[in-house]
């Protein structure tokens, strides 16, 4: 059974990262092994512009490892933006990855709004399990959670993909 994926959308500045933030920490205080997926629409960098491992990157390197006691970061040059299902491919195992983008993959969706209604939403009727919102939608008929109430949120994860995931690969193992 593949890892349950889960994105949290939502239009800019309305607090994606924050509530992914709150969400995370309560995973993790269950337990869970979480992995994250940023999903950026621009190029990046994250070494320090003079370091070794960028140097090696401007010099031509097509993947660039950094690694210490702590964490391991690879960077890898690429011709083309890679498939959401390829990222998660190459992710270690974990019990559920969020990704933080993504609105475009066919992927679970929650999606965060605030203050007035949006016109219409990001996510399909069919990707859309649940909102974080600052105030009740009544056209939505997925579940709704405040800003504050992560843990309901991870209640909904724990029991329509994690425990799930969990009890097909324990049966898998016999």
């Amino acid at each position: 059974m593949a890892v349950p994926v889960v994105s949290i959308v939502g239009r800019s500045n309305v607090g994606k990262t924050t509530f992914l933030e709150k969400l995370i920490r309560e995973l993790k205080s269950r337990g869970y092994r979480v992995g994250t997926i940023k999903h950026y629409e621009h190029d990046f960098e994250i070494d320090v512009p003079g370091k070794d491992s960028w140097r090696h990157a401007q010099a031509g390197s097509d993947v660039t490892v950094i690694s210490s006691p702590q964490k391991i970061a690879l960077i890898r040059r690429l011709e083309a933006e890679l498939p959401l299902d390829e990222v998660v491919a190459a992710m270690p195992m974990v019990d559920i990855i969020l990704t933080e983008g993504y609105k475009h993959e066919n992927k679970p969706k929650i999606e965060v709004c605030r203050g007035a209604a949006p016109q219409e939403f990001l996510s399909s009727e069919q990707e859309l399990i649940a909102l974080v919102t600052d105030q009740p939608l009544e056209r939505a008929s997925v579940p709704q959670f405040r800003f504050d109430d992560a843990s309901g949120v991870a209640d909904l994860l724990e029991e329509r993909y994690i425990s799930a995931a969990k009890s097909l690969r324990s049966s898998a193992n016999f």
